[in-house]
This record gives C-alpha cells, sequence and structure tokens, in this order.
C-alpha cells in the first residue's frame, strides 16, 4: 500500500467533494497519491480547480459507471 491512500466521497454534494480532498492532501506527505471517488457532478470541475490553486497534481480524472475518479499528487509546499 506505502502512501497511497483512497477517499470515497460519493455521495456527497458541492463543496463537500473538494474540501474533504484538500484536507486530506495536507495531511500526506510529499509525493503520496490519493485516489477520490465522488459522484458529484461538480466535483470535475471543483476538485481539480482545488488542486491547481493548492500546488497539487491531477495525476487522471476518470468516469466510471455513474461516478468520477481522481488521481491526485501531493506536492511539497
Amino acid at each position: 500500500m506505502g502512501m497511497d491512500e483512497a477517499l470515497d466521497l460519493r455521495g456527497l454534494k458541492c463543496p463537500l467533494p473538494a474540501l474533504l480532498a484538500k484536507k486530506k492532501l495536507m495531511q500526506l506527505p510529499t509525493g503520496a497519491v490519493l485516489t477520490v471517488l465522488a459522484d458529484d457532478p461538480m466535483a470535475v470541475v471543483d476538485i481539480p480547480h482545488m488542486c491547481h490553486g493548492e500546488g497539487h497534481a491531477v495525476e487522471s480524472v476518470a468516469s466510471r459507471n455513474g461516478y468520477s475518479e481522481f488521481v491526485l499528487r501531493v506536492r511539497g509546499g
């Protein structure tokens, strides 16, 4: 498992997915990967926007069956 973490935020509405993802990223060491699952349509806008604002990397965004999967990487601040 190592430094990789997962956060299942399905069922939560904007702005909670981005806020909770941001909080989790702040707790992780530089270089750690966080996989976030969210089914709020706004998350595909909010989560990458939050990452760019905070300086984290968006490795990928994938559309799954009824939800989105974000792979985020922590960048050092």
